[in-house]
């Protein structure tokens, strides 16, 4: 038994004599027998490169097929709402267009937030990832 391991051990001790030891997996490379864990290599760190490494991103693509549609249905009702406020199209009630126009802004803004977002991730620009984007619980 090493050093590390047993400071660790008589660490774990409680004040009743009990040992804590048995309760937690706190040394290196030491397992309980109900769980099945793997020694670790028996350098003194008991760090591995792997447990540092980032997985690849999830692509949330439910998220970035809702920001296209959000996007496409917003900037087609500020296009259309424009041509009702400039009498392109001409309606019975010009103040009516205004709501049109609000309303395809505040569809437009998070579609195009989470395509931009999407976009930079998907270049690998720094400080962008497809964790920025809400993946509705998938």
């Amino acid at each position: 038994m090493s050093k590390k391991e047993r400071f660790i051990r008589d660490s774990l001790l409680a004040g009743d004599g009990r040992s804590l030891y048995s309760k937690q997996h706190a040394g290196c490379g030491i397992s309980n027998n109900k769980v099945k864990y793997s020694p670790l290599a028996a350098d003194e760190d008991c760090y591995i490169d792997l447990q540092f490494k980032k997985s690849p991103p999830k692509v949330p693509y439910k998220a970035i097929a809702l920001a296209i549609f959000l996007f496409l249905i917003g900037s087609l009702l500020i296009i259309f709402g424009a041509l009702l406020l400039s009498g392109t199209i001409k309606v019975e009630h010009p103040d009516r267009t205004i709501p049109v126009i609000i309303i395809g802004l505040l569809v437009f803004l998070p579609g195009f937030y989470h395509l931009r977002i999407a976009y930079y991730a998907a270049k690998g620009y720094r400080g962008y990832s497809y964790d920025d984007i809400p993946d509705f619980g998938d």
